[in-house]
């Protein structure tokens, strides 16, 4: 449970690692890098601000718990700790294209539970 937990809790780190840098960049090619700088040191972290962060966190999680144990596992390996879909079709007996398909349902299963949330 602990090895699940952390998993969850670094693909939402690195959910908000992505926001950042695409607001950055955003910000890098609407103005200039000064203001980039400025608007990235007076983001917001309070715990209201992490709020939000928190419920995509518990919808990922949530989706996740839903999926096929094989599926899960397949994205958590690939996805969280690097493993190349070869290693992971080895070790479930399956082939790397049908790793790649579990990620890739896996994937859109965690975007449709989030994308659910925001339009309710």
């Amino acid at each position: 449970m602990k090895t699940y937990l952390s998993c969850i809790f670094r693909i939402v780190r690195n959910l908000v690692i992505d926001h950042h840098r695409e607001q950055t960049f955003k910000q890098r090619h609407s103005g200039n890098e000064e203001e980039a700088l400025s608007a990235a040191q007076q983001e917001d972290v309070s715990p209201e601000s992490l709020q939000p962060r928190q419920e995509k966190l518990e919808r990922i999680t949530e989706a996740l718990s839903q999926l096929p144990e094989r599926t899960r596992y397949a994205f958590e390996m690939h996805r969280v700790h690097g493993k190349q879909q070869k290693e992971i079709a080895r070790e479930l007996g399956v082939s790397p294209t049908q790793v790649n398909v579990m990620i890739r349902d896996a994937l859109v299963h965690c975007r449709k539970a989030l994308e659910a949330e925001h339009n309710a």
